[in-house]
């Protein structure tokens, strides 16, 4: 492995982002947390009242010989809705804003091209509201929330809203997949 890299998403609930990358060929570890709030050391039901200023997101660690921070991005767009501003589906606030938060300067030009190529394309038909910033901030998810969708499947929520999520992942980036 070479330099690995850390980039931060928020897309919507981070039960269905983590079940998304712990499948992503490349990404070396993923982990559910909270991002860019004004609160130190967040407990899930203070970043549930949408005070705090954070955003559930997923940590993720990668290979970039393996994986591309764009491909990273790519599977991002397609697997959450990045033009509701604070709501993936029935999770609404602010802590379910769709969100990129680099730790390089590759990273939010990327993040940047891939936004404005999706904004002048109108490629989803409205304008892309996903905000790119760097992370000021990240707190790990306590331990229940970490694995969520692996250690309950059959929970209402993970097959209603993650198992979907997933098997698009699978489906469009097959080649990204692990096996």
């Amino acid at each position: 492995m070479g330099d690995l890299q850390t980039i931060v998403l928020g897309g919507g609930c981070f039960w269905c982002t983590e079940a998304v990358y712990v499948n992503v060929r490349g990404v070396t570890d993923v982990e559910s947390g909270y991002a860019n709030g004004t609160v130190a050391h967040p407990t899930y039901e203070q970043v549930c009242t949408g005070t705090t200023g954070h955003n559930e997101v997923v940590k993720l660690t990668y290979d970039p010989a393996q994986i591309s921070t764009r491909q990273i991005l790519e599977i991002f767009f397609v697997v959450h809705d990045p033009t509701t501003l604070d709501r993936q589906g029935n999770d609404v606030g602010t802590q379910y804003r769709s969100g990129i938060y680099y730790t390089t300067d590759e990273q939010k030009q990327v993040a940047e091209e891939i936004v404005d190529e999706m904004n002048r394309d109108k490629l989803f038909g409205k304008p892309v509201v996903t905000e790119v910033l760097p992370l000021a901030s990240y707190y790990p998810a306590e331990e229940y929330h970490q694995d969520f969708f692996a250690k309950n499947p059959h929970q209402g929520y993970c097959m209603a809203v993650a198992a979907p999520k997933v098997a698009k992942f699978r489906k469009t980036f097959a080649a990204l997949a692990r096996p």
